[in-house]
């Protein structure tokens, strides 16, 4: 008897223990922090079924059922004229807005992102085998995928069909992409798929490097040009591209951050917008992702700096005092969401995880790991850290 109880906790301990754990404290101390949130996001992904853009149409679209449509967020009806072009009032959502295809672009990810987590923590193949009825529902079949680019996302009713700006949409695929990169191992994917997905990614790679509204919004000024590199930099690495890799490397260093970030770490771009607080926190979190994703044997983003000592780590540590008490933004206040920012940004734990900084971690640790308001969950490009994570 007391033998088949040591057995029983014997196996109840290698069960409750992740086959690999990161090496170093701060990755350990990642995991110990989001374990349980994991495997509950992971149990409520499993009972998930795959919805796609095939699931609900808009008739102010110009695309057909497998074209992701969304309409500019900041653009409503004229009160001179209702039935005329939309104006814009920056900041300032319009809840009448069609949101459908990125509510459910956006719990694709959040299931994907799930589920790779958790079979990074257990190694169970029950999680990729889930995983890929979603993938195939979005990038192999026929009568559901979402065709690979994006050309009437942010429409704006009287105006455009479409525009560039349309391309921070699928950031919500961040997680995505990053997730087969987890799972591609597992017994659950086999060749055909893992190609087909990956050459989903290819076309979509080529239409944002090719077609005017991708270029346009490689060329903005502002956190759409960052989210550009982040998705480029995503997806090749996904797919092996090694050219656009290096591509994004150097546009980081000599675009991005030059233009972008301020001496001081600050930027002013986002700065001056009417929600400069979560403008600034979700450029910094992206451009860390940047450097997570683009640092390799060969090539450390996270150690470069301009002549004049701009660098992600001083743009972390800009921010981080604003983070941890947000009473001491000396800026002006968001228009909408200012009391729904910050949430635990990534920028903070995988800076940590980099630079061995307690205090960033100490933050991380503390924020909310779970945001429910969509705006937030819309702008954090990274939901499931663990992913991201060696």
């Amino acid at each position: 008897m007391l033998l088949f109880s040591y057995l029983t906790l014997l196996l109840s301990l290698l069960l409750a223990t992740p086959p690999t754990l990161p090496a170093g404290k701060f990755e350990q101390a990642a995991v110990r922090t989001l374990r349980a949130h994991v495997l509950a996001e992971a149990a409520w992904a499993l009972q998930q079924a795959p919805v796609t853009v095939t699931a609900s149409t808009s008739p102010r679209s110009a695309g057909g059922p497998h074209d992701f449509f969304s309409e500019g967020d900041y653009w409503w009806p004229d009160p001179k004229d209702p039935t005329g072009p939309y104006v814009q009032r920056d900041g300032l959502t319009n809840p009448d807005n069609f949101t459908a295809h990125r509510l459910a672009m956006i719990r694709f990810s959040r299931v994907v992102g799930a589920l790779a987590s958790a079979y990074k923590l257990t190694g169970d193949d029950k999680y990729a085998r889930h995983a890929l009825l979603h993938l195939r529902a979005w990038f192999l079949n026929p009568a559901t995928r979402m065709n690979p680019s994006l050309l009437y996302a942010q429409a704006i009713q009287g105006r455009f069909t479409g525009r560039g700006i349309g391309v921070i949409d699928t950031i919500q695929l961040l997680e995505v992409a990053q997730g087969v990169l987890v799972m591609q191992g597992a017994n659950a994917f086999a060749i055909n798929d893992l190609t087909t997905i990956k050459d989903w990614f290819a076309q979509y790679l080529t239409w944002l490097t090719t077609h005017q509204y991708g270029q346009d919004e490689m060329n903005a000024t502002n956190n759409h040009g960052t989210c550009w590199v982040m998705q480029v930099a995503a997806f090749a690495r996904l797919t092996g591209n090694a050219e656009l890799l290096n591509f994004c490397r150097t546009r980081y260093q000599t675009v991005l951050l030059p233009t972008q970030m301020a001496a001081d770490g600050s930027f002013p771009q986002e700065l001056k917008r009417t929600k400069p607080y979560g403008y600034s926190l979700f450029n910094l979190d992206a451009m860390t992702l940047i450097c997570q994703i683009l640092t390799d044997n060969t090539h450390n983003l996270w150690a470069f700096a301009t002549p004049d000592g701009r660098s992600i780590r001083r743009g972390i540590a800009y921010l981080h005092p604003y983070i941890a008490d947000k009473g001491t933004w000396p800026f002006a206040h968001d228009v909408l969401f200012w009391n729904d920012w910050p949430v635990a940004q990534p920028s903070l734990v995988l800076g940590a995880v980099q630079f061995d900084n307690r205090a960033w971690l100490s933050t991380w640790q503390r924020l909310n790991h779970d945001p429910q308001v969509p705006e937030v969950v819309r702008n954090l490009p990274v939901r499931n850290p663990l992913i991201w994570l060696p």
